[in-house]
């Protein structure tokens, strides 16, 4: 028979911690998908097989491993200071959430349409610099980028540490390692304008889209209420 003391632990109902923990896993799961959109680990490895193009196996594995390690860095540090930069400059979390939304939302609309313009130029710009790996992790960690996982770090802040924007960070890094990993194994020139990219690169904007107007309607909603 069960005890009617709400205090006797023996007795507290899984399906009272199960919500909570559900929750937890909905924003980890949407920040995920979040950043990995805004990598875009396809584009990433289309880049570092045309810079790679022509160099050793190992060559290629330490070097996808540093730009790896490069993007980790830069994402990291914009989720654990971004909030207190913002602060120095007295914006608040509900302001920033409506306008780093806003940019998600431009982001999301920019890929529906299959614009990578970006991520063309700097295509282009690997012929000329064929060792310099700079032109994929400034697209890997761009400005679209680091507002993502700041507006992820402020609107998930609920302990110390931006938990969600971190994991997110991450799991989208190592995704990108593997998939630059799987280009050096592979031996392959991946190509950018195949149709699977194209698909992939809508339905991820469609996914940028989608959480950039919950963000800026969470940051109207907070601000004015």
């Amino acid at each position: 028979m069960r005890s009617s003391n709400p205090l006797d632990v023996r007795f507290w109902p899984i399906a009272a911690i199960a919500p909570f923990e559900r929750s937890q896993m909905e924003q980890h799961l949407q920040a995920i998908v979040t950043v990995l959109s805004l990598v875009n680990p396809l584009i990433c490895g289309a880049m570092f097989a045309q810079i790679e193009a022509g160099q050793t196996r190992a060559t290629r594995l330490a070097d996808a491993t540093k730009a790896a390690l490069a993007v980790l860095v830069i994402l990291v540090v914009a989720a654990l200071a971004g909030a207190r930069v913002l602060h120095v400059f007295g914006v608040s979390l509900d302001a920033f959430s409506v306008a780093g939304g806003a940019v998600l939302s431009w982001i999301g609309v920019s890929m529906l349409r299959g614009n990578s313009p970006q991520a063309q130029d700097l295509s282009k710009d690997g012929d000329a610099e064929k060792r310099s790996l700079t032109p994929m992790i400034l697209f890997a960690a761009s400005p679209g980028t680091i507002t993502g996982v700041i507006t992820l770090a402020v609107a998930h802040a609920k302990l110390a540490l931006p938990v969600t924007a971190l994991v997110a960070v991450v799991v989208a890094t190592v995704v990108m390692w593997v998939v630059m990993v799987l280009v050096t194994y592979g031996n392959s020139r991946a190509s950018s304008g195949n149709l699977l990219h194209d698909m992939v690169t809508r339905f991820m904007g469609l996914i940028v889209l989608a959480v950039g107007v919950q963000f800026a309607l969470t940051g109207f909603h907070n601000f004015f209420s």
